[in-house]
C-alpha cells in the first residue's frame, strides 16, 4: 500500500526534460537560501527599532522596486532573451544582499530595498518566459508547479535554518546566506543550461488562440490580474503581519514561527504536486480552481477571529497553504496560456507586477490598520478582500464562457 502509494507520487513527475529539472534545482537552492524576507518586518521593527509606519513604507519601497524589476525582466526577456535577464538578475542581487546588511538608516533601507528588488525581480517574469522554451507545451503546468514545488521546499527549510542564524549570529548572517545562495544558484544554471530560444511549437490551448491585439485590451486578463492581485495581498501578510502576531499574541520565538511556515512548505511539497495532477487529469477548469482557493483565503483569515486557541495558527496555515495551492499554480498556468505568440514577456511582466503591487498593499495596509485598530479589525479586512476575489472569479468565469461561444 505505502510502495503504491510512493510510486504514484513519483509518476507525477515524470516527463519533464533536463533544463526543466535544473530550473527547479537552482530555485530551490535560491528559495532556501531567502532567509531574510520571512523575518523582514520582524528585523526592522525589533532589530533596527522602526515603527510600523516607518516599516510598512519600507516594505512600500520593497514592492516598488518589485514592480519595476517584473516590467524590465518581462520586456527584456522579449527583446534580448529571459537566458541573460536570469543570470543577470540573479548574480548582481546576489552582491546587493551582501550590501543592504550593512545599511541601517530609514531612507537607506528604502532606496536600497528599492534598487535591490529592481534587480531581482528581473528574474521572475523570464523564468516563467524560459519555461515555455524548456517544457513540453502539454507539461507547462505541471513544470511550473515543480518549480513552484522547488520554491516551497526552499521555503519549509528557509524560514527554520534562518530562525537558527538569528539566535546564533543574528540577522546579519541572513544577508550573507541569502547573497551566497543567489551567486550559487544562477552560477550553476549558467554552467549546465545553455540558451536556447523559445520554440514555435503549434500546440496552443483554445485561449493561446485567441486574437489580442494588446494586453492592454484584453478584459479578461485584467480582471485575472486583479484576482491574482487580491488573492495575492491577503497570502502576504504571512511575511509582514502574521510573524509580529505570533510574537505579539502568543509569544512565540522565531524559531517557532519559522516552524509554523515550515508546515507551509511541509504541506505544499507533499500534495501540491499530486492536486495538479488529478485536477489536470479531470480537465478541471482553472478559474474553478482559483475560485475554490480564493474561498479558502479567505477563510484562513477569518478563523483568527478565534484568537483565544495558539492552535488557530495551525489551522489557518493549513487553510491558507491549500488556498496558495489551488491559487498559484493554475494562475501561473492561465497566465502563459493566456499570452500570445511573442507577447509572453509582457503578459507575465503584469502577472508578476501584480502580486510586487500585492506586496506594497498588503505591507503597508496591514501595517497601518493593526497599528491603527489591532490584529483582529486586520483579519476581518484581508478576509473581505478575499471574499472580493471569489465574487471576481465567478464574474471571470462568465466572461470566459460567453468568449469562448463567440
Amino acid at each position: 500500500m505505502v510502495k503504491a502509494a510512493f510510486q504514484r507520487y513519483i509518476d507525477n513527475f515524470k516527463g519533464f526534460r533536463r533544463e526543466v529539472w535544473i530550473l527547479a534545482i537552482i530555485t530551490f537552492i535560491n528559495r532556501a537560501g531567502t532567509m531574510v524576507l520571512p523575518f523582514l518586518s520582524k528585523y526592522l521593527k525589533e532589530d533596527l527599532g522602526f515603527t510600523y509606519n516607518e516599516v510598512g513604507w519600507i516594505m512600500v519601497c520593497f514592492g516598488l522596486g518589485s514592480m519595476l524589476g517584473s516590467w524590465l525582466g518581462g520586456k527584456l526577456s522579449d527583446k534580448i532573451g529571459f537566458y541573460k535577464i536570469m543570470v543577470f538578475s540573479l548574480f548582481t542581487s546576489g552582491l546587493c544582499f551582501f550590501v543592504l546588511q550593512f545599511i541601517t538608516s530609514f531612507w537607506g533601507l528604502c532606496i536600497g530595498m528599492f534598487l535591490i528588488m529592481s534587480v531581482a525581480d528581473m528574474f521572475r517574469p523570464a523564468m516563467f518566459v524560459s519555461l515555455t522554451a524548456y517544457a513540453k507545451p502539454e507539461n507547462r503546468t505541471r513544470a511550473l508547479t515543480l518549480v513552484r514545488l522547488a520554491v516551497n521546499l526552499g521555503f519549509a527549510a528557509g524560514p527554520a535554518l534562518g530562525g537558527l542564524i538569528i539566535m546564533g549570529i543574528g540577522y546579519q548572517g541572513l544577508f550573507w546566506a541569502d547573497g551566497a545562495t543567489c551567486i550559487i544558484a544562477i552560477l550553476i544554471f549558467a554552467l549546465l543550461v545553455k540558451e536556447k530560444k523559445k520554440p514555435k511549437d503549434a500546440t496552443q490551448s483554445h485561449l493561446e488562440k485567441i486574437p489580442v491585439a494588446s494586453v492592454f485590451k484584453d478584459k479578461i486578463y485584467w480582471i485575472f490580474l486583479f484576482v491574482s492581485f487580491a488573492t495575492a495581498m491577503v497570502f502576504f501578510q504571512i511575511f509582514t503581519t502574521l510573524p509580529l502576531y505570533h510574537h505579539e499574541q502568543y509569544r512565540l520565538t522565531e524559531f517557532q514561527t519559522g516552524l509554523i511556515m515550515t508546515l507551509n512548505g511541509l504541506l505544499i511539497f507533499f500534495l501540491e504536486m499530486p492536486i495538479v495532477t488529478i485536477f489536470e487529469r479531470k480537465k478541471i477548469n482553472k478559474l474553478q480552481i482559483i475560485f475554490w482557493g480564493s474561498t479558502l483565503m479567505a477563510l484562513s483569515f477569518f478563523v483568527l477571529l478565534l484568537n483565544i486557541w495558539a492552535g488557530v495558527l495551525i489551522v489557518s496555515i493549513i487553510l491558507m497553504t491549500f488556498g496558495e495551492m489551488f491559487i498559484f499554480p493554475f494562475s501561473n498556468s492561465f497566465a502563459m496560456s493566456r499570452s500570445p505568440k511573442g507577447q509572453e514577456g509582457k503578459y507575465m511582466a503584469l502577472f508578476t507586477m501584480s502580486f510586487s503591487l500585492a506586496h506594497i498593499a498588503s505591507s503597508k495596509t496591514g501595517m497601518n490598520i493593526i497599528s491603527h485598530f489591532g490584529y483582529q479589525v486586520n483579519w476581518v479586512f484581508m478576509g473581505f478582500v478575499g471574499l472580493v476575489a471569489v465574487a471576481c472569479c465567478i464574474w471571470l468565469k462568465k466572461l470566459v464562457r460567453e468568449e469562448q461561444n463567440l
